[in-house]
């Protein structure tokens, strides 16, 4: 088996999750639903989320996706995040997501999107992103 060719461009971000597409994901005609694989997307992104805010978070938007590519069963996913924005409560994360198919080293990038987390508190208020030249808020707890 012949080595392919390389990606034309390497993932953007971080990688914050990877798994494999099973058949228990695919629809009646065999397909990975796009569902399952936003989902991966979602979880990936707050997992950066997390890492920045340094508190809980939730997703309040996805504001752009594009479906590039099939996800195949056997697929290898990779979710890549990168922080695109930082608002005051919120943040706007780029997600790609790359597949190696299975039984090949063939790569390539099968949908990204950008979506949109707040920061939250212990009550499930709305707070301030923490930044690096700031201490992370005061939680008042309940």
């Amino acid at each position: 088996m012949a080595d392919t060719p390389p990606p034309s461009r390497a993932p953007r971000g971080q990688l914050v999750i990877r798994t494999i597409a099973m058949p228990a994901d695919t629809n009646a005609a065999g397909d990975i639903f796009g569902g399952w694989l936003v989902s991966q997307m979602d979880i990936g992104g707050a997992i950066l989320a997390h890492q920045v805010a340094r508190c809980r978070v939730t997703t309040v938007a996805v504001d752009a996706m594009a479906f590039h590519h099939p996800v195949l069963v056997g697929d290898t996913i990779a979710c890549f995040a990168d922080l695109q924005r930082t608002g005051r409560t919120s943040l706007g994360i780029h997600i790609e997501v790359w597949v190696q198919r299975h039984f090949s080293r063939t790569e390539q990038c099968v949908t990204e999107g950008v979506f949109t987390y707040v920061a939250l508190d212990s009550a499930g208020r709305p707070q301030p992103v923490h930044r690096a030249d700031n201490p992370p808020p005061l939680d008042p707890g309940p």
